[in-house]
């Protein structure tokens, strides 16, 4: 029978979000049904909630999220009832065009559970990334559940969006190697992972740029080998200087904004490559000179969640962290409960967190 359980919603634009019963249907074919141990507070959700991603409200918020598989629908074999699961929002399909060319991290046909939770009314919600997991208990398709070994879930559960984004932007977009030079600009959560991923595969050189003294101090504390205050000094020259005139191997965009972006594409050395996984505004444009994009060479990408495989990529990452060699733990500044979401927002928009996590269920 559906389920009541208590969630955070946004029920219109740019108003405080909501503690709300929620109705959560039997997973029907290809779903499952996750008891929420842990779910981070993201940007993405509060894009949510001022109505940046769409105009769908009320949005079930959350989507950075672990748990524990409470009940499967028919047809599903990924996982079963009792599995620790890190949730993703890209459930591969394996049969688009990108799965079949054997790049499946591209996968243009990314889907979610079919039915759909509703509050006691009837009112139908729009989960925030297909997941909605500011709740005790979420509906989703099994796909977008990555079976992993049991660990702290809120810190595993930020592999969901943030962690995953940058680590991968760093090693699978960028193709970090050891020895080589790095900078990453914009050192939010999405850049200290860059900046982690980096360190972990052996870059020597990790130049972190950033316009705040306290998130510059933090990304050392994940591998950042230098710092640059950008309000203070001029971080393309400063990164040159640090790189032996020449600019870095690769350099991670982690803002979203076409001046970060212009610093990004000249600070790189030649045949360099730049990665953008900050999220630009759809009115955001850039200019370069032709000539400059000609003659530089290598490779402007943009990373999409990293380009992870959640079937790859999170078990992995939960290996390493469970072996002390990835900390995911360090990533968490709070652990909340899911009234204090709002709250979460207002420190999150003063740079006063890297991330909030609700803890819901406990740890696993």
């Amino acid at each position: 029978m559906p389920q009541t359980v208590t969630g955070v919603i946004a029920r219109a634009k740019g108003a405080p979000v909501e503690l709300v019963e929620v109705v959560v249907p039997d997973p029907g074919p290809g779903e499952a049904v996750v008891a929420v141990q842990a779910c981070g507070v993201c940007h993405t959700d509060l894009h949510y909630r001022e109505g940046g991603i769409s105009q769908d409200f009320p949005f079930l918020l959350g989507h950075e999220a672990a748990g524990v598989v409470e009940a499967v629908g028919p047809g599903v074999t990924e996982v079963v009832p009792g599995d620790f699961v890190i949730l993703n929002w890209r459930a591969v399909c394996g049969h688009c065009r990108a799965c079949l060319k054997g790049k499946p991290w591209y996968c243009f046909a990314t889907h979610n559970a079919t039915q759909r939770m509703t509050l006691t009314d009837g009112t139908v919600l729009a989960p925030a990334l297909g997941i909605g997991a500011f709740v005790e208990k979420t509906l989703v398709a099994s796909g977008q559940c990555t079976k992993v070994a049991p660990a702290d879930a809120a810190a595993v559960g930020l592999l969901g969006c943030g962690v995953m984004a940058g680590f991968g932007a760093a090693v699978n977009t960028g193709g970090v190697h050891r020895g080589d030079s790095v900078a990453v600009i914009g050192c939010g959560g999405v850049g200290d992972a860059a900046i982690a991923g980096a360190a972990l595969v052996g870059a020597t050189t990790i130049v972190a740029v950033d316009v705040d003294d306290r998130k510059l101090e933090v990304a050392r504390r994940f591998g950042a080998t230098h710092t640059v205050n950008s309000r203070e000094t001029d971080p393309v020259a400063a990164i040159r200087d640090l790189t032996g005139g020449h600019g870095a191997d690769v350099v991670v965009e982690a803002v979203g904004r076409p001046e970060t972006y212009e610093q990004a594409f000249y600070a790189r050395d030649l045949a360099g490559t730049v990665v953008l996984v900050g999220v630009p505004t759809p009115e955001l444009t850039v200019t370069l000179p032709m000539i400059e994009v000609f003659g530089r060479g290598g490779a402007l990408k943009s990373s999409w969640y990293g380009d992870c495989l959640p079937s790859r990529d999170f078990p992995m990452l939960v290996d390493l962290y469970r072996q002390g060699r990835f900390p995911l733990e360090d990533f968490v500044s709070e652990r909340i409960g899911l009234g204090d979401v709002e709250a979460a927002f207002a420190k999150m928009h003063r740079g006063e967190v890297l991330r909030s996590v609700v803890e819901i269920g406990g740890g696993a």
